[in-house]
Protein backbone atom coordinates (compact mmCIF):
# COMPACT_ATOMS: atom_id res chain seq x y z
CA UNK A 1 0.00 0.00 0.00
CA UNK A 2 1.19 3.59 -1.08
CA UNK A 3 -0.29 7.02 1.04
CA UNK A 4 1.29 10.29 -0.03
CA UNK A 5 0.57 12.44 3.28
CA UNK A 6 1.32 16.27 2.98
CA UNK A 7 1.41 17.24 7.17
CA UNK A 8 2.63 16.14 10.50
CA UNK A 9 -1.17 14.82 11.86
CA UNK A 10 -1.08 12.29 8.27
CA UNK A 11 2.31 11.53 9.12
CA UNK A 12 1.88 10.75 12.76
CA UNK A 13 -0.88 8.34 12.16
CA UNK A 14 0.45 6.60 8.89
CA UNK A 15 3.82 5.69 11.15
CA UNK A 16 1.86 4.73 14.01
CA UNK A 17 1.45 0.90 13.74
CA UNK A 18 2.84 -1.55 11.32
CA UNK A 19 5.83 -1.85 9.01
CA UNK A 20 6.51 1.38 7.14
CA UNK A 21 8.89 2.81 4.52
CA UNK A 22 8.84 6.65 4.23
CA UNK A 23 9.79 7.62 1.43
CA UNK A 24 10.99 12.12 0.98
CA UNK A 25 11.00 12.66 -3.13
CA UNK A 26 10.08 15.01 -5.43
CA UNK A 27 8.91 14.84 -9.01
CA UNK A 28 11.85 16.63 -10.46
CA UNK A 29 14.14 14.07 -8.97
CA UNK A 30 15.27 11.64 -11.33
CA UNK A 31 16.73 9.22 -8.87
CA UNK A 32 13.79 9.56 -6.72
CA UNK A 33 11.47 8.05 -10.00
CA UNK A 34 14.26 5.52 -10.10
CA UNK A 35 13.63 4.15 -6.30
CA UNK A 36 10.01 4.80 -6.41
CA UNK A 37 9.60 1.92 -9.29
CA UNK A 38 12.20 -0.04 -6.93
CA UNK A 39 10.06 0.29 -4.51
CA UNK A 40 6.58 -0.61 -6.24
CA UNK A 41 7.85 -3.49 -8.79
CA UNK A 42 10.78 -4.96 -6.25
CA UNK A 43 9.63 -4.38 -2.39
CA UNK A 44 5.52 -4.44 -2.38
CA UNK A 45 5.07 -7.39 -3.91
CA UNK A 46 7.57 -8.98 -1.58
CA UNK A 47 6.95 -7.18 1.87
CA UNK A 48 2.63 -7.23 1.30
CA UNK A 49 2.25 -6.03 5.34
CA UNK A 50 4.80 -2.78 4.22
CA UNK A 51 3.13 0.63 3.73
CA UNK A 52 5.01 2.90 2.10
CA UNK A 53 4.34 6.84 3.13
CA UNK A 54 5.45 9.05 0.43
CA UNK A 55 6.21 12.91 1.11
CA UNK A 56 6.55 14.93 -1.32
CA UNK A 57 9.42 17.18 -0.15
CA UNK A 58 8.13 20.32 -2.48
CA UNK A 59 4.97 19.86 -1.08
CA UNK A 60 5.72 19.31 2.62
CA UNK A 61 8.89 21.35 3.44
CA UNK A 62 8.24 21.17 6.92
CA UNK A 63 8.23 17.20 7.07
CA UNK A 64 11.32 16.71 5.35
CA UNK A 65 13.05 19.33 7.96
CA UNK A 66 11.47 17.92 10.68
CA UNK A 67 13.59 14.59 9.58
CA UNK A 68 16.81 16.39 8.66
CA UNK A 69 16.81 15.54 5.50
CA UNK A 70 19.13 17.24 3.38
CA UNK A 71 19.07 14.63 0.06
CA UNK A 72 16.71 13.40 -1.48
CA UNK A 73 15.45 9.88 -2.19
CA UNK A 74 15.67 9.42 1.45
CA UNK A 75 13.63 6.53 2.92
CA UNK A 76 13.43 5.52 6.91
CA UNK A 77 12.13 2.23 8.12
CA UNK A 78 9.90 2.33 11.07
CA UNK A 79 7.76 -0.34 12.85
CA UNK A 80 5.05 0.80 15.10
CA UNK A 81 6.47 4.10 15.45
CA UNK A 82 9.79 2.99 16.15
CA UNK A 83 12.63 4.44 13.63
CA UNK A 84 14.79 1.22 12.76
CA UNK A 85 16.90 2.31 9.47
CA UNK A 86 17.65 5.05 6.98
CA UNK A 87 18.56 5.25 3.57
CA UNK A 88 19.89 7.96 1.24
CA UNK A 89 20.30 7.63 -2.48
CA UNK A 90 19.04 4.61 -4.57
CA UNK A 91 19.03 1.42 -2.46
CA UNK A 92 19.39 -1.72 -2.84
CA UNK A 93 15.70 -3.27 -1.96
CA UNK A 94 17.34 -6.28 -0.46
CA UNK A 95 19.38 -3.52 2.19
CA UNK A 96 15.27 -2.58 2.79
CA UNK A 97 13.92 -6.29 3.61
CA UNK A 98 17.12 -7.00 5.66
CA UNK A 99 15.92 -4.29 7.91
CA UNK A 100 12.63 -5.68 8.55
Amino acid sequence: MVKHVTNEEELNAALANGNVLLDFWATWCGPCMMMGEKIENELLPSMPDLTVVKVDVDAAPQLAAKFGVMSIPAMFCFKNGEKLAGFVGVTDTADIKRVY
